[in-house]
């Protein structure tokens, strides 16, 4: 499939974290974005945001993502779908309140392409590594050849008594394995190609609307905790592997223009961290606990990503420098135009 350098780019769930600015990387690029989001109430916070680039930015409202249908009109006259939507907390009580949105909205929006989408040439959904990685005795190096096989079979067995990050890892892997068997399915009749991009925990500034805390997307919100919250030092020895929303919304960017993303599955990581690393870069402030500085230097890592084909297929170490702990811990407490939260 060509590289999409241009034209009209459909964003669902506009107004969440990582949406967001993917949002902004497509406006920069110089493409029209077209989001979705929830409700006309959602829709103040970005259109004000993004109000100088005037008509080629634009909102449409999808109650339920879920619905049959729920995505027709939004994908007409669009060249390329940037699907995000998909939910990510621990508030479920069943694990299918969790599940059946992830698959059922992934699955939504193709079927809307497939039907509707006429000029569509490529869709890029926003997976996640929780999809890749199962938990081992020992370190381990994941790839995209890896896939979570672990946490849907973990629900299956335990059901509302499973974890609630078991639940979501169950939810991004069979969400993420229905959109490859639908493009497999439907190869024949189809006219775009799929990439799926696999983020780690996401953190950086935020530009959607979050006025308190409280209202943080799940991955700001625990680095927030972590950082203000007293913690035993145990967990703040603990960690997992991270990427900067603003190099994950320049991935998605990428791709669009790179012809052969068509068709991959792609981590986009920037490396391990434990909680102790965010400390130690960040200034002192009677905000939160230093913990014990230095001592992150001696964590064992027992996932690690291998994230060479994002530079491969995406360019990504030619484009990007990836953001440094002290910058991300200096911006985590401002808007992403750098005005005070």
């Amino acid at each position: 499939m060509p590289a999409i350098s241009s034209g009209k780019v459909l964003v669902s769930g506009a107004n969440g974290f990582i949406a967001a600015w993917v949002v902004r990387s497509l406006l920069e690029e110089g493409f029209s974005v077209r989001g979705t989001v929830r409700s006309a109430s959602k829709s103040a916070h970005l259109q004000k945001e993004f109000a100088s680039y005037g008509d080629k930015f634009e909102l449409v409202v999808v109650p339920d993502i879920t619905q049959e249908g729920a995505f027709d009109e939004a994908v007409q006259g669009v060249d390329a779908i940037e699907h995000t939507a998909s939910p990510f907390h621990f508030n479920a009580i069943e694990p299918e309140e969790l599940i059946t949105p992830a698959i059922h909205g992934t699955l939504g929006i193709l079927r809307s392409a497939l039907k509707h989408g006429k000029s569509v040439k490529r869709i890029i959904v926003t997976s996640s590594c929780a999809a890749v990685l199962q938990i081992e005795p020992e370190p381990k190096t994941f790839s995209e050849l890896d896939w979570n096989e672990q946490a849907p079979k973990e629900v299956a067995e335990m059901g509302r008594s499973t974890p609630p990050m078991t639940t979501y890892r169950a939810s991004k892997t069979l969400a993420e394995r229905a959109a490859w068997d639908f493009v497999e399915k439907h190869k024949s009749e189809i006219g775009w190609d799929l990439v799926v991009l696999n983020p780690p925990f996401v953190f950086g500034p935020h530009i959607h609307e979050a006025l308190t805390p409280d209202a943080l997307n799940t991955s700001s919100r625990q680095f927030y905790t972590m950082l203000t919250e007293p913690s035993s030092p145990a967990v703040r020895h603990t960690g997992s592997c991270w990427v900067d929303v603003r190099d994950l919304g320049r991935a998605h960017v990428l791709a669009l223009l790179k012809p052969a993303a068509g068709g991959e599955r792609i981590i986009v990581s920037a490396g391990p961290f434990v909680w102790q690393d965010w400390l130690d870069a960040a200034p002192e402030s009677p905000k939160y606990e230093k913990g014990a500085p230095g001592a992150g230097k001696d964590a064992v890592h027992q996932i690690r990503y291998d994230a060479s084909k994002s530079g491969r297929v995406l360019g990504m170490t030619v484009y990007l420098r990836w953001r440094r702990l002290r910058e991300i811990r200096r911006a985590i407490g401002r808007r992403g135009d750098g005005k005070q939260r």
